[in-house]
């Protein structure tokens, strides 16, 4: 008879084999040993970023919302700035991508509503042109 150790998942087990010609089955015999103590997980700490409330938005002005979520790399304009189309207005970045988004028309910006760094979602309203 030889013995053997064997691990399978974690468990250790002692198994005795007979040599040549023997037809008893192996016994299989498990050896439980307790895992090590891990140590205890400290719970996550969350940071919460004051955002700052959003300025109310003029009736008849037009919205320029985010095509994509992502974050806000560089904010060109300034409430009050007059732009024309194509001009830029906001650098996203989205899927380590840097977007520009673009005036849709030539106006006068009203409210800028998000700032350097801010994270935005699909459809948020960047910014609006009067």
């Amino acid at each position: 008879m030889k013995k053997y150790n064997i691990k399978v998942n974690g468990t250790t087990y002692e198994v005795e084999v007979e040599e040549v010609g023997a037809a008893v089955t192996p016994a299989v015999t498990p050896i439980v040993r307790p895992a090590p103590a891990e140590p205890a997980a400290k719970p996550p700490t969350t940071v919460k970023k004051e955002v700052p409330a959003a300025a109310p938005i003029t009736a008849g002005a037009q919205s320029v919302t985010a095509p994509m979520p992502g974050t806000v790399l560089d904010v060109k304009v300034t409430a009050g700035q007059p732009v024309k189309a194509g001009d830029i207005l906001i650098i996203l970045e989205a899927m380590k991508m840097e977007n520009e988004i673009l005036a849709p028309a030539d106006g006068t910006i009203d409210t800028v509503q998000i700032s350097k760094g801010a994270s935005v979602n699909a459809n948020d309203i960047l910014v609006t042109i009067k």
